[in-house]
């Protein structure tokens, strides 16, 4: 047997074991959902539970309506959400890399520094709402935070430089091209593997979501399906609460707290775990070339 082969296996191995290493904690968080209350609380998190109950999914789809109807603002907010922002950002990086932009310095430097410095939460939160008036819209979740992040605006700027040669930009112009047919035709079309990348963050972001909605939705119908499931568990933290305090000296009545929010943990990272297989190829390499200095 060859050394590259003996390499190859041994490192098939170890790569099999972080794995698996790496699958387990979302296991447990499975079984946890489907464990007993009860049994949780005594005996704790196992991955062999002494009694199975469906208790914690019965009492969320109980929310049926209001659950299906937070997927759908979810759904909206992060496809809409990263669509919008993937464009603005692409666009943005792309005068940032051109050499021959006046000002690609002064642009950049405005990017950079919202990395460093922002107005805090108050600051932003009088803007948004006494400014331009997006509480309770679906704006409020789709603007704040999240839709220009200098991060990825700097990721892409510098796949352009690292990997669109500034001859076939050249090329184009002499062919006739403006600045938006060499975006559109070009550096787009060139550009898929940090668009992969980008999309990615940005989707997770907004899916994983709940802060612009806590600040900025008191309407439930804009509830995401994470600020939902933050306030079904603050609503069973209270029910639970005050059925102690009833039932003090009768005996208490145990809701499913701690198997709830381990199923509300799994149904907010299943839409996750279905689409990250089909973009994971993209992201090692945009992020690798994107993260080189340009």
């Amino acid at each position: 047997m060859t050394e590259s082969k003996k390499f190859n296996r041994a490192a098939t191995v170890i790569l099999s074991m972080i794995v698996i290493v790496t699958l387990l904690p979302i296991a447990l968080i499975i079984i946890a959902s489907f464990t007993d209350e009860t049994a949780l609380l005594r005996d704790g998190y196992s991955f062999f539970p002494k009694k199975w109950s469906t208790d914690a999914y019965y009492y969320i789809i109980k929310q049926g309506v209001t659950i299906v109807r937070a997927y759908g603002v979810s759904f909206f907010v992060t496809i809409v959400g990263t669509a919008a922002s993937v464009l603005i950002t692409m666009m943005l990086a792309y005068p940032m890399s051109r050499r021959s932009f006046k000002y690609r310095d002064i642009l950049s430097f405005f990017v950079f520094f919202t990395m460093l410095f922002n107005g805090g939460i108050v600051p932003s939160y009088i803007m948004w709402t006494r400014f331009f008036h997006i509480k309770n819209t679906i704006w409020a979740l789709l603007i704040p935070n999240y839709l220009v992040t200098a991060f990825n605006v700097i990721l892409v700027k510098n796949y352009y430089s690292n990997n669109v040669p500034e001859a076939l930009i050249e090329a184009a112009q002499i062919d006739g091209a403006g600045e938006i047919t060499t975006f559109y035709k070009i550096m787009v079309p060139l550009a898929r593997p940090v668009i992969a990348t980008v999309s990615l963050f940005t989707g997770l972001c907004y899916w994983n979501d709940w802060t612009n909605g806590l600040y900025y939705v008191d309407n439930e119908k804009l509830y995401s399906i994470q600020l939902l499931l933050l306030k079904i568990m603050n609503n069973i933290q209270g029910l639970k609460a005050n059925s102690n305090v009833a039932m003090l000296g009768t005996g208490s009545v145990e809701l499913p707290s701690t198997s709830v929010r381990m199923a509300m943990a799994f149904i907010g990272i299943l839409p996750i775990l279905f689409i990250y297989p089909f973009v994971q190829k993209h992201l090692v390499r945009g992020v690798v070339i994107g993260a080189v200095k340009g």
